[in-house]
């Protein structure tokens, strides 16, 4: 493992576990406003990383290096427990609850856009002439065709922050179980959708299927607004 993928993989898991973790503790926040201390007693409204991390270590460490490792980026999965019992008494907090996540990533991706904007605008920056998910901005060559290391770490963990949580947000927005879009149309909605996500629910092998149509689905959805987000970047500065 040379010192360039080493350094890719720190990038992308400090990056990885801080959106993770915004995430989760938006999830478990608005729930404790909503009335349901179940994330909060268990530690999770919190941007300390490791309450979220102990709750989900598979998911939070070794499944995210492992498909670093296997693909160049990042795959994992955390979660912010809740009160079944308060989420079917009040479907709109559940909703709610459920939306906080993928807000909270979009959120991200915005600062990161914004800051990345600014930094290209003033000169600190460039944009990437072939944008990937984790190369949006670059740092310049210097006069002698060197690259100042911390700006291209810089570079790096930004593009990973505006790419990756466009990535997280769309992709938990989609309707389908186990992802939070499931959970937001049957908050919103639970006369006409609650018992079809039931049955989805206590279906066999319902969280891998949804996963792999999510996935696909994805590719249709995510990838052309990340691409347009690019654009408009690039049509900004």
């Amino acid at each position: 493992m040379n010192a360039a993928l080493i350094a890719d993989i720190f990038v992308w898991f400090v990056v990885f576990v801080f959106s993770t973790t915004c995430h989760e503790a938006a999830h478990a926040w608005i729930s404790y406003l909503g009335g349901d201390k179940t994330a909060y007693e268990g530690g999770q409204v919190s941007l300390d990383p490791m309450p979220h991390i102990k709750r989900e270590p598979f998911g939070m460490v070794i499944l995210p290096v492992l498909s670093m490792v296997m693909m160049g980026w990042m795959l994992g999965f955390a979660s912010a427990p809740y009160d079944p019992r308060w989420a079917q008494r009040h479907p709109k907090k559940y909703a709610l609850m459920s939306l906080a996540g993928p807000t909270a990533n979009f959120i991200l991706a915005t600062i990161a856009f914004l800051v990345i904007w600014g930094l290209v605008s003033s000169g600190v920056l460039d944009l990437a002439s072939r944008p990937v998910l984790d190369e949006i901005a670059v740092a310049p060559l210097g006069s002698g065709g060197s690259v100042n290391p911390t700006l291209a770490m810089l570079a790096k963990a930004l593009s990973v922050l505006l790419g990756l949580n466009i990535v997280l947000g769309l992709f938990n927005l989609i309707p389908l179980p186990p992802l939070d879009g499931a959970s937001v149309v049957e908050g919103f909605w639970p006369s006409a959708t609650g018992g079809f996500y039931q049955r989805l629910r206590t279906s066999p092998g319902m969280s891998i299927l949804g996963l792999l149509v999510a996935m696909n689905v994805f590719k249709y959805i995510g990838w052309p607004v990340l691409g347009f987000v690019i654009a408009l970047l690039h049509s900004s500065v």
